[in-house]
Parts: structure tokens; C-alpha cells; sequence
């Protein structure tokens, strides 16, 4: 019997039960990549009214290889627009950039911004940080074709949702360290930023049982990292709860549910935001596991999606 099935909101509660469980493993790992891989050729196959899709090619940095990116630009638009660059999820061991390519049009339809969207190497195949310079080099990709894709250099803004909220913020760490990309703005929902919850002695009992559990995040991390969570040494930018330093990150929205294993280590990530004078926006919503965007007809679903679109268009 689950602990926090009555804390769960009632709306979600059967389409979560009715969700494959992941139990995440080296055995599992290439039929769970496949059956992600045909769903997303499935629905997304074609591009969304208004929204044109091109596949460009970033160049690796530091001798990294170079990343297949998928860009999205509203079809009419004259004057210099935002862009985004979203990171997508999967734990760091699954998913790409189309498997989240209905969230990348909506972004482009309702801010009339371009998205930039990277194909970064997974893990265990690739360790940190391979990751994280592959979407650097997107990054630095897009800044440099501001002027070819008519965008306004200074609106550059990142989003990810759980491991794509973990590298966003991993991205926005080395970007203010390198000091050569400023960005506007960082958008997280449910991020994965903490190694360390993953061997947490004293677990939040309630968080975690669903969708996203304790043993998946240990299998993440153990994949990410080339080793087991939870040592000294971690790098910040794998693990950015690790940072020691907060200020001069850009402002910042968090956006996590009550039941998420997450909610944990996003809020402690906020409150030092906040303590750093970075300006920070955070919503923990009562009811909602791990990944409550993609669970149609909730009402979590939907002021997911109100509050998110609504911090990127006061911050884009």
C-alpha cells in the first residue's frame, strides 16, 4: 500500500496506477528507449499550425562532438524575438528533443519565441559531462546565430523539466562561470538537482512513490555519474544543489509537485536562490507526482501549465 495515496490528487490518481512502472535497469534500459522513440515519431510527426521545425547542427566545444538540434520558429514574425532552449527530460538515461516537441511548438505558439531544442548524449553510454556541453554548445550555437534566426541576444532564456530541469540549471552555473552567454532567465520544473537524494538516510516518505521513484533516481544518478550518488567531490554543474555559490545565477522559476521525490531539493535549491539576491519564483502544488505536465485533465496539469507560460512571458 502506497503511503501518500490519499495525498495524491484524486484526479491524476488513475492514470498514474495505470502507468507502466519504470523499474529502471541496464536489462530494461533499450526496450524503455525504443517504445519512447516510436511514441514520439508517433505524435509528433508533424510540425504544429504556425510553427515551422528545422534540424541544424551545432558544433561540440572543448573537442566535445558535435549536437543534432531541432529549431522551432513561429512562421510569421518580423522583429527580434526570445529564444528558448529546452533540455528535455528522461532521467539523463532516456527521451530527445521530440519526444518533447508538442511542449517546444507550444512554447512557440503562445510566446512567439524561437526554441531551441538539443539531442544531448545519454547516459550510462556518456558520463558527465557530456551532457551538460552538449547543451552548452546549443547555447552557444544559438547565440552566435541570433542575427540568422532574428533573435533579441539579450532574451535568451532555458527551460528543462526533471533531468532537463537538473542540466538547465547545470548550463545556467557554467554560463554565468564562463562569463560568456548571459541568460535572461531559467525556467524549472520538477528539476533533478541533487546526487545526494538518491542515498538520502531520511527519505521524505510521502514523495516518491509514483512515476519517478527512489530506485530510478538511484539508477539516474549511478548513470550520470560513473558511480554511486552521494560522494564528496561531485561536480556543481552535474549536481547543482552542490553549488556553493548562488549569486549572479538569473532569476528563476521552480515549479514542483507536493508528491515528487523533488520537491525536497527543489525548494532548498529556491530558498538558496533567494538568500543569494537572486530573484525567485516557487510553487509546490499539493497533490502532484513527478512529471504532472504530461497527465491530461488535472487541474495540477493545467495551472502547471498557466504559471510556467506566465513566468516566461513577464521574463521573455
Amino acid at each position: 500500500m502506497m503511503r501518500s495515496r490519499h495525498l495524491v490528487e484524486p484526479e491524476a490518481l488513475e492514470f498514474i496506477e495505470g502507468l507502466p512502472t519504470l523499474n529502471l535497469s541496464m536489462e530494461n534500459l533499450a526496450q524503455l528507449r525504443r517504445s519512447t522513440k516510436q511514441a514520439s515519431r508517433e505524435a509528433n510527426a508533424h510540425s504544429a499550425r504556425g510553427v515551422t521545425r528545422e534540424r541544424f547542427t551545432a558544433p561540440g566545444i572543448q573537442g566535445g562532438p558535435d549536437v543534432s538540434v531541432t529549431v522551432y520558429s513561429p512562421e510569421a514574425s518580423t522583429s527580434p524575438r526570445a529564444a528558448l532552449l529546452h533540455i528535455h527530460g528522461g532521467g539523463y538515461v532516456n527521451g530527445d528533443a521530440e519526444g518533447e516537441a508538442e511542449w517546444s511548438e507550444w512554447f512557440v505558439r503562445e510566446l512567439k519565441c524561437v526554441v531551441v531544442a538539443p539531442d544531448y548524449r545519454l547516459a550510462p553510454e556518456h558520463t558527465h559531462p557530456a551532457q551538460l556541453m552538449d547543451c552548452y554548445s546549443t547555447l552557444a550555437w544559438l547565440r552566435e546565430r541570433c542575427d540568422a534566426l532574428n533573435v533579441d541576444r539579450g532574451r535568451i532564456g532555458i527551460y528543462g523539466g526533471s533531468a532537463g530541469g537538473g542540466l538547465a540549471a547545470g548550463v545556467a552555473l557554467l554560463a554565468r562561470d564562463s562569463k560568456e552567454i548571459t541568460l535572461r532567465f531559467q525556467c524549472l520544473l520538477y528539476p533533478m538537482l541533487d546526487d545526494r537524494t538518491a542515498v538520502c538516510a531520511d527519505p521524505n516518505i510521502f514523495a516518491g512513490e509514483y512515476v519517478w521513484t527512489r530506485a530510478d533516481n538511484l539508477f539516474g544518478w549511478q548513470s550520470l555519474l560513473g558511480h554511486e550518488p552521494g560522494r564528496a567531490g561531485v561536480s556543481p554543474y552535474a549536481s547543482p544543489a552542490r553549488a556553493e555559490d548562488f549569486a549572479g545565477l538569473p532569476p528563476t522559476f521552480i515549479w514542483v509537485g507536493a508528491r515528487d521525490l523533488f520537491v525536497d531539493e527543489s525548494i532548498e535549491y529556491a530558498r538558496r536562490l533567494g538568500r543569494a539576491g537572486v530573484a525567485t519564483e516557487l510553487h509546490v502544488y499539493p497533490g502532484v507526482t513527478h512529471g504532472n505536465i504530461l497527465m491530461p485533465g488535472t487541474p495540477s496539469s493545467q495551472v502547471c501549465r498557466e504559471e510556467t507560460l506566465r513566468a516566461l512571458k513577464r521574463a521573455l
